[in-house]
């Protein structure tokens, strides 16, 4: 018997067999090369049954159906398109655009464009073959009446989702997952649930992906539990944001190759530092301790020493641990809980610089200035004691007086002093440089026995937190100097200006308060900074900082050293987190090439490696923050479920087409107040001023404006909390000032009609704040939603009733039209 062909797969067909011959058809139609001539000399969409007209075909034709059927092969097989009309289009190779699918929960989607141009919309007849994340090539196939680019999807590369992690649903013997990433839709039919339970949280593998007739169909792989189970978020997260935390079993067998303490060859062949009174201060709950700091006052000012855990002493290029730690890029620090990127062994244990142990060390030794500038520095690696475990709020309460405080220091209280003097002058340093200073406030949370929340408490940075980062910074502008004075391929920490259209926002809406922001087209982060200072003292200071944060680009690691706008800086790379952080690894292996080398040859990475390294980063780096945003979402959310009916203070954080986000006073919670929870109106949205403003009563609300809300739904499966206006809010009126509701009640306000936008909301891309903490306000699921209302409109949106007496003049309208048709058909008859 002979080998029966395998079938090839759609996206290879047109490689695989002559597309050009007919296919086995009872009737013989018109070949491929005919239709394809046909629909380009149209020069326009054509329908099934206009194709059929031009051939002479009807649809009682038996050749009709049959025509149907190769029109569909020849869309699977690429050579045309299906537009969302369902007419067809020939694909030409111009127009053909490679990128990565970003699904919105609706059903629709985006094609991000691989080379960075606009993206590509994707209706939901698309998006029923790929998924969120999954690499495509699409055809553009024209432009809706907003001038969006539209798309057909002609061929999948590569599939980003093999696994996926939800909540199962068992009815009448039908199993399917609801997937915990909302950007995926659809349904995903389970074959097989093996012993999984309804309602359970479970990871499962996809066997099939989806087509445009049938949902994705999967199998249970893991089942990881009950969804309220403690802990349950950060599973669900890891294995959602596909975040590796098994280890290879080459990196265990590799890490048993570590003792408890230093190889005393290694101690003998470094600087002996073991009586420098070198210390950590970190936060109560630190376990890795990659750093520790040593001043002392010198004639030209200070010498300033930067110790770092020397992790490239033990993780060497190319192997098994190398390749896990680059796999993860990054720790990820949840809410009690760490994926950690070295084993513990090195992370907790030899590379951590723990009290009273000697530790391998790379050292910035650098001198500062009374001016608080870097006069020098040097690198090289040493040996080091930790003379002390101290705590950012120990020292902040030593520096304020406080005697306990000094018990506990004891005699490292001269050094104590020495940094902070220093300190004070860098501080003066960097405001002169320009640097953009962001006040916010962080929240931690306080967990109960049960591993859920307690308490939302805000964390104050205090002049502790301030005098580490001004030390890490110096070490961080030391290295990157090193490394571009060498020509050595290594990783700079980038952070671009603003782009021009952001600027135009910017200063429109400065404009509107009077104040402005100097610098052109390339303003300097010294302009922002004294806009900022401009900005003292109002009101809407909180407001102008929030815009100004958002018109900032996200920074990210390059061999392409472009400097750090946020901090004013030429030059800048991140040396002292190597436990937690690859890049800084990658660093300290530069610098300690050329130290043995004495110069940059022979470096075991060429520069297009050490670029890929560095993308690679960037993308596990907003992983991690993703990751971790999911988690405390859900925790707040679940913390809010038993806050439902009950009112809070807040202030508005985001102002988008379709509502407000609000941020509660106190216990730093977000949600949404939807557009259809504002007093009864018309909105315009308005995305230079951030401000929805009703047409009819002119009552606006805007950022930073503060409300009173109710809680009025929390969805844990989405992570979001809906608000209500409470009626007691003070409200905006450019007619009459303030206005206040009456009363306190519960009841759900009227329902307004959703916003007209004026102009393209803002980038969710955000700024680094400073050196080691990145903030982002709006979340992912945010971002998403803003840009869908800035494109097609959505079927659900709720509209506003018509008052009675403009339902009556449109009736009365609509009854006149009719009679005056009515008399013209009369007088045609008669004439």
């Amino acid at each position: 018997m002979a080998k029966q062909k395998k079938k090839p797969s759609s996206s290879k067909r047109s490689k695989s067999r002559d597309i050009s011959q007919p296919a086995e058809y009872q009737f013989e139609i018109a070949s491929r090369e005919t239709l394809l001539a046909e629909l380009t000399e149209a020069g326009r969409p054509l329908t099934h049954e206009q194709v059929a007209d031009l051939l002479s075909m009807h649809q009682r034709d038996e050749k009709y159906d049959a025509l149907g059927k190769r029109l569909g092969a020849m869309v699977r097989d690429g050579q045309i398109v299906r537009n969302r009309r369902g007419a067809f289009i020939p694909v030409d190779e111009e127009k053909l655009v490679r990128g990565r699918v970003s699904a919105h929960p609706d059903g629709f989607g985006f094609l991000i464009n691989e080379y960075g141009s606009d993206d590509i919309y994707l209706g939901a007849r698309q998006m029923r073959t790929v998924m969120d994340g999954d690499r495509i090539v699409v055809h553009i196939t024209g432009s809706d009446r907003r001038g969006r680019l539209e798309g057909a999807v002609v061929e999948v590369l590569e599939r980003a989702n093999k696994t996926l992690v939800g909540r199962l649903e068992i009815s009448q013997g039908v199993a399917v997952l609801h997937p915990d990433n909302k950007r995926i839709s659809r349904e995903i039919i389970i074959s097989g649930a093996g012993e999984a339970e309804d309602g359970q949280i479970v990871l499962v593998e996809i066997i099939e992906q989806p087509t445009y007739r049938r949902p994705p169909i999967a199998t249970v792989v893991e089942v990881l539990g009950e969804q309220m189970a403690p802990g349950m978020e950060i599973d669900i997260a890891i294995r959602s944001r596909d975040i590796p935390q098994e280890w290879p079993q080459q990196v265990l067998a590799e890490r048993t190759f570590f003792g408890t303490s230093v190889d005393p060859d290694a101690v003998a062949a470094r600087r002996d530092l073991r009586s420098t009174p070198l210390l950590t201060i970190d936060g109560e709950d630190a376990r890795d301790f990659d750093d520790a700091v040593f001043a002392e006052p010198k004639p030209y000012g200070w010498r300033l020493l930067v110790a770092i855990a020397d992790v490239s002493h033990y993780v060497s290029p190319g192997s098994a641990l190398d390749d896990e730690a680059l796999n993860r890029g990054t720790s990820v620090y949840f809410p009690q809980r760490v994926i950690p990127m070295l084993p513990e062994v090195l992370s907790n244990g030899l590379c951590s610089l723990n009290p009273e142990v000697d530790r391998l060390c790379m050292v910035c030794d650098m001198g500062i200035s009374h001016e608080g500038e870097i006069k020098r520095a040097r690198f090289y690696p040493a040996t080091m004691r930790s003379h002390a475990r101290l705590t950012y709020t120990q020292v902040h309460a030593f520096l304020q007086g406080d005697s306990a405080a000094a018990d506990t220091v004891g005699a490292l209280g001269g050094s104590l002093h020495d940094l902070h003097d220093m300190y004070t002058a860098m501080r003066e340093a960097r405001a002169g440089r320009g640097a953009i200073e962001f006040e916010s406030t962080e929240t931690r949370i306080v967990f109960d026995d049960q591993a859920k929340i307690k308490q939302l408490l805000p964390v104050e940075r205090n002049e502790a937190h301030m005098l580490i980062e001004e030390c890490m910074i110096a070490a961080n502008i030391s290295a990157a100097r090193f490394i571009g004075k060498r020509k050595i391929p290594g990783l700079y920490r980038i952070h671009e200006g603003p782009g021009a259209d952001k600027l135009i926002d910017v200063r429109k809406f400065l404009a509107q308060r009077s104040l402005t922001l100097a610098g052109g087209d390339n303003p300097r982060a010294s302009d922002y900074a004294q806009t900022l200072k401009d900005a003292a003292g109002r009101a809407d200071l909180l407001v102008i900082q929030t815009v100004l944060l958002r018109s900032m680009n996200q920074a990210v690691y390059t061999t392409r050293n472009s400097g750090h706008f946020g901090l004013a800086l030429q030059e800048y790379a991140h040396f002292t987190s190597p436990i937690r952080r690859y890049p800084d690894l990658m660093v300290h292996r530069a610098i300690k090439h050329v130290l043995a080398a004495k110069s940059a040859d022979g470096f075991h990475y060429s520069a297009n490696r050490v670029a890929e390294i560095g993308d690679h980063c960037s993308v596990t780096e907003r992983r991690a923050e993703a990751a971790v945003r999911d988690v405390v979402a859900w925790l707040k959310c679940e913390f809010m479920q038993d806050q439902i009916g009950s009112s809070h203070a807040g202030v508005v954080t985001a102002v988008t087409s379709f509502g407000l986000f609000v941020e509660l006073d106190g216990i730093h919670v977000e949600g949404l107040l939807h557009i259809t929870s504002l007093p009864q109106d018309y909105y315009d949205f308005d995305p230079v001023n951030h401000r929805l403003t009703g047409r009819a009563g002119g009552e606006w609300f805007e950022l930073g404006q503060p409300v009173e809300v109710i809680v009025a739904a929390v969805n844990l499966d989405e992570r979001k909390i809906d608000f209500q206006l409470n009626t007691g809010t003070k409200r905006i009126s450019r007619k009459g000032g303030v206005k206040r509701g009456k009363g306190n009640s519960t009841t759900a306000p009227r329902k307004g009609k959703p916003a007209k936008r004026k102009g393209k909301a803002d980038s969710a891309e955000v700024a680094d704040r400073t050196d080691e903490r990145g903030e982002s306000p709006w979340d992912e699921a945010r971002a998403a939603d803003d840009r869908k209302r800035s494109g097609k409109k959505s079927k659900k949106k709720v509209r506003a009733k018509l008052s009675a007496k403009r339902k009556k003049k449109a009736r009365v309208a609509v009854a006149a039209k009719k009679k005056k048709g009515a008399v013209k058909k009369v007088r045609r008859k008669k004439s």
